[in-house]
């Protein structure tokens, strides 16, 4: 059973930078493309990022790009984004997932495994 475990949330101010991290208990993990999702209160969870299994394919929402940034260390089997410039609007909980493929769709349906989440809160 694939494990996703996401850190590094908290609490910043708006214009300041928080990284996330997500860590993947598998002997395969450069088998799976990774997304990161965030849901607000009342709010659908919504796409935010997705890297191939190679890294070498990133995808942006419109609402994050220019200001998130989307890596991946296959050697020690994490996945990390990048947020700076933040804004009130990227308040949220931040859920990582993974998809048994190389390609990086972003959507909720092309990922099968999903972490917990990580609270963001973006407020002055």
């Amino acid at each position: 059973q694939l494990q996703l475990v996401e850190s590094g949330g908290g609490l910043v101010q708006p214009g300041g930078s928080l990284r996330l991290s997500c860590a993947v208990s598998s002997f395969t993990f450069d088998y799976y493309a990774i997304g990161w999702f965030r849901q607000a209160p009342g709010k659908e969870r919504e796409g935010v990022s997705c890297i191939s299994s190679s890294g070498g394919s990133t995808r942006y929402a419109d609402y994050v790009k220019g200001r998130f940034t989307i890596t991946r260390d296959n050697a020690k089997n994490t996945v990390y984004l990048q947020m700076n410039s933040q804004k009130t609007g990227d308040t949220a909980v931040y859920y990582c997932a993974a998809a048994q493929t190389n390609s990086c769709v972003l959507s909720l349906a092309h990922f099968r495994y999903w972490g917990q989440g990580t609270q963001v809160t973006v407020s002055s």
